[in-house]
């Protein structure tokens, strides 16, 4: 029931043109790199958010560095991409970091091996309300800073 009304939400936002929906398909002009960081969720506890402190996501159907997600999906859950290599930000491990090229071209972050999403319904800092979704074919899952799904 929670993961069905998360994605009537998760919708919503996106029909509505949210706040949620500000989030870019390409990284901002003059920004080099991204960052990714650990921070403290009082739910979760440590998770890997970026450089602004928004959530970070793996996505249980990439099964390697590739990317699973785009169209519809990536409209959903925008990939966190990056402009430069991306840096480690607190509490990240600078080697667990990489990137994977996206068709479009573009570069996504990876983190231990996995491409990183954000969720169009996270308006906050320490918002997860994509924490266990299941939709677009498998679960989504906040990142540990040891970069293993936090379940």
């Amino acid at each position: 029931m929670r993961n069905a009304i998360a994605f009537m939400a998760l919708l919503a936002a996106v029909s509505c043109g949210g706040a949620g929906s500000q989030v870019s398909t390409s990284p901002p002009a003059g920004v080099p790199a991204a960052t990714v960081a650990v921070a403290q969720n009082a739910k979760l506890g440590q998770i890997l958010v970026d450089g602004n402190g928004r959530t970070l996501y793996l996505f249980e159907a990439d099964k390697t560095t590739a990317s699973t997600c785009y169209g519809s999906c990536a409209t959903y859950w925008p990939p966190l991409l990056t402009g430069g290599s991306p840096q480690a930000g607190a509490g990240a491990t600078a080697s667990l970091l990489g990137t994977t090229k996206r068709s479009d071209g573009t570069t996504e972050v990876t983190y231990a091996g996995h491409p990183l999403y954000y969720v169009v319904t996270d308006h906050n800092p320490g918002d997860a309300t994509g924490q266990g979704v299941n939709n677009f074919g498998a679960p989504w899952d906040v990142v540990g800073p040891d970069g293993n799904q936090i379940g």
